[in-house]
């Protein structure tokens, strides 16, 4: 473990060498980035700065910070955030079961029995404090951030700023090799300016329709190009219907899978209701889907 009083981070080799770099590496996860994607990873790696990408559900946010996992080699942790999620299940706890074995066996001298539960055979390393402690490339998730309580924020500032923990008993530990960081948020509530303030800021929105051809073409590459041509243009139907969730990138891919599968080389009338349910989850959207679509 790493300890110190400053809070210095060792300079980490880059993860990529140019933008293009980036489309090539991310392309060969199946990721397929565009020019804006690319240029704000190139420069949160380049900058060590974090990323916060915001958008609509299923529109690859997660999945970009596992392709870039993917496509370097780095180690990814991640700190999925909800309601509750507090310092002990974002940073680090201690073990109290077993401290108080250890205590219960001790030999009654209290200053080196305390000495010795707060040792690092105690401490339980959440995300946080598992990607700065980590020596090896590293991409750390904060997924959903707008999720979690905006007193978490304060501790993602603090960890963000100088990526470094202080734990009373132990010191302050220093990341000795600065993790890739995404911090993802569907914009269900505003983030801090602050926290805003130390990051890069990217924007993902739903691909237009050449792109999603492309990204359907890679994940499933057996569909017929007509009926790939079929699914994309009904899932921007569909996005441009008022739904409870509206589908995503993955649900496209599952949707050309299940058509594949089905041995279906038309998505007429009778295919999307008989598999309307890959795509919509909601029994109101299937419903309102139903009624608007109207396919040859």
């Amino acid at each position: 473990m790493a300890r110190s009083d400053s809070h210095a981070v060792t300079t980490s080799p880059p993860l990529f060498t140019s933008v293009d770099d980036v489309v090539e590496k991310l392309a060969t996860t199946g990721y397929l980035a565009d020019k804006a994607t690319a240029t704000s990873v190139f420069l949160a790696d380049r900058l060590g700065k974090p990323l916060l990408v915001e958008g609509p559900a299923g529109v690859g946010k997660t999945e970009l910070a596992r392709a870039v996992s993917e496509a370097t080699g780095a180690g990814l942790v991640r700190l999925q955030c909800y309601e509750g999620v507090d310092e002990a299940r974002a940073l680090y706890e201690w073990n109290h079961a077993k401290q108080l074995l250890r205590i219960q066996a001790g030999s009654g001298d209290w200053q080196q029995t305390q000495e010795d539960v707060f040792s690092e055979e105690f401490l339980l390393t959440r995300p946080l404090l598992t990607a700065i402690r980590r020596t090896e490339p590293t991409v750390l998730l904060i997924d959903e951030t707008d999720k979690a309580d905006v007193e978490i924020e304060g501790l993602l500032l603090e960890v963000l700023s100088d990526f470094a923990v202080t734990v009373p008993e132990l010191g302050t530990i220093v990341a000795t090799r600065k993790p890739f960081v995404v911090l993802t948020s569907n914009a269900t509530r505003e983030l801090s300016e602050a926290l805003k303030r130390r990051c890069l800021f990217l924007h993902l929105d739903f691909p237009d329709a050449e792109l999603e051809r492309r990204i359907l073409a890679s994940r499933v590459p057996d569909l017929p190009e007509a009926l790939a041509e079929q699914l994309v243009r009904t899932m921007r139907v569909l996005r441009g219907m008022q739904l409870k969730k509206l589908p995503s990138v993955a649900e496209t891919i599952d949707w050309g899978r299940t058509l594949l599968a089905l041995g279906l080389d038309t998505l007429d009338d009778a295919a999307v209701r008989s598999t309307l349910g890959v795509v919509l989850k909601h029994q109101s959207d299937q419903l309102r889907a139903a009624g608007e679509l109207r396919l040859n």
